[in-house]
């Protein structure tokens, strides 16, 4: 049991391998996670993470058998910042109040439910494998799903399909996840890790300056009225029309030629 870290070719490749436990992350586990998206942030050498799991589930959450006792173990070091596992590693396993300015692909292939959900909306882009579901099955348990999943479903799906998932805590096929807007595409279980690969490449080809800026954009803009959306995206402009990669776009392409990216 483990998170399985792959790199290759600018792609880091992370799973989840807990199949013994359905992926469901303990304290141990929420840290390695939260290390591995760290560690993709920080690397100039990786440009996407593939986030994916092992067996017939992507990621069920928490382990409530476990990580419960265990933050109530350590609650005094963990506070105090003299825990191993960051205190806030179970937000940054989930991709929630984490900054993070490179593309996150979603290779969902089975049950994503509960912090599986949570870590799904942080993603950017997302496919499923036919046997894929997805659920905010918490009220069903008398609980609430409060990593974050109130908050950026009804802001990345129209209102009432969000309501509904939130209010019956049904669970959702991955064709009715598609036709929701939850994910971008359905694929055939033994082809899902390809497809994410191929989503990746086709995002390596472009500047990675460009592509970061285009994401903080993005994400700085939601939290933004348009006036001031508008105004950090002409930053975001300025900041990459100065690079050397918009110097060396047009001339690759009037020399017909790909592009040598420098990131700078």
């Amino acid at each position: 049991m483990s998170i399985d870290v792959e790199k290759a070719a600018g792609i880091v490749t992370i799973t989840i391998n807990r199949p013994e436990r359905r992926n469901a992350l303990d304290m141990e586990h929420f840290g390695l996670l939260a290390k591995a998206w760290i560690d993709f942030r920080d690397d100039p050498d990786l440009r996407v993470a593939i986030i994916t799991g092992t067996g017939t589930q992507f990621c069920v959450g928490a382990d409530l058998k476990s990580f419960v006792p265990a933050v109530t173990d350590n609650i005094e070091a963990l506070a105090a910042g003299t825990s191993d596992i960051p205190a806030d590693a179970g937000l940054i396993a989930v991709l929630r109040e984490f900054p993070l300015y490179k593309p996150v692909i979603a290779a969902v292939n089975g049950i994503c439910v509960a912090g599986g959900m949570e870590m799904l909306l942080g993603t950017d882009i997302r496919i499923a494998a036919e046997s894929a579901t997805f659920g905010v099955v918490e009220p069903k348990r008398g609980l609430f799903p409060g990593g974050g999943t109130t908050v950026r479903l009804p802001r990345q799906i129209p209102y009432p399909w969000a309501m509904e998932i939130l209010l019956t805590a049904d669970y959702v096929d991955a064709h009715t996840a598609f036709r929701m807007g939850i994910v971008n595409s359905v694929v055939p279980d033994d082809a899902l890790i390809e497809e994410a690969r191929t989503m990746a490449e086709r995002i390596l080809i472009n500047a990675p300056l460009a592509i970061a800026a285009v994401k903080q954009s993005v994400l700085d803009g939601l939290g933004m009225s348009l006036t001031d959306a508008y105004a950090q995206e002409l930053g975001h402009a300025a900041r990459v029309f100065m690079s050397e990669d918009a110097k060396e776009g047009p001339r690759a392409f009037k020399e017909k030629r790909e592009p040598k990216w420098q990131g700078k």
